[in-house]
């Protein structure tokens, strides 16, 4: 039998993916990536399964959530390396998710000046003007850098 047909342990998918042997099993019990067992109760992946583990952990970074990554990843068989055409297609899908993530961040970072995070936004002199105490009503906590007001 070729190594091929046999697959990738999953030392080998940890030693080549950079992740450790844990993070795979984790990703298995989410249904990230799939494997088989060998006649020898060996786990085996497809080699496919390193750009997978590279797509995984790059969305991770970008802090798409494991359950989104999940559902863009469903489409495409085990034994398929996602391709260009895979990646833009994810990109596209997660972009806007980005995006509000990217504007809240930048909200977040121009008003912390005027604010110390103790939760008092639901003042009448609030910096960040709170006219009438409208955030107060709205419910506790920093309103609007929590990105409810």
């Amino acid at each position: 039998m070729s190594p091929q047909a046999q697959g990738l342990s999953v030392g080998e998918v940890a030693r080549r993916s950079g992740v450790a042997v844990s993070t795979l099993h984790f990703y298995e019990a989410r249904g990230l990536i799939e494997g088989w067992r060998t006649s020898g109760n060996q786990r085996r992946y497809h080699r496919a399964v390193l750009r997978r583990v590279a797509i995984i952990r790059i969305a991770q970074r970008a802090g798409i959530p494991l359950a989104t990554i999940r559902e863009a990843l469903a489409g495409l068989p085990q034994d398929h390396a996602p391709s260009m055409e895979d990646w833009r297609r994810f990109t596209a899908d997660w972009s806007g998710m980005l995006q509000q993530r990217i504007d809240s961040l930048v909200q977040l970072r121009d008003q912390l000046t005027s604010c110390i995070g103790c939760g008092c936004l639901s003042l009448r002199d609030c910096p960040l003007r709170n006219p009438e105490d409208r955030l107060g009503r709205e419910g506790p906590g920093p309103r609007r850098l929590a990105g409810f007001g």
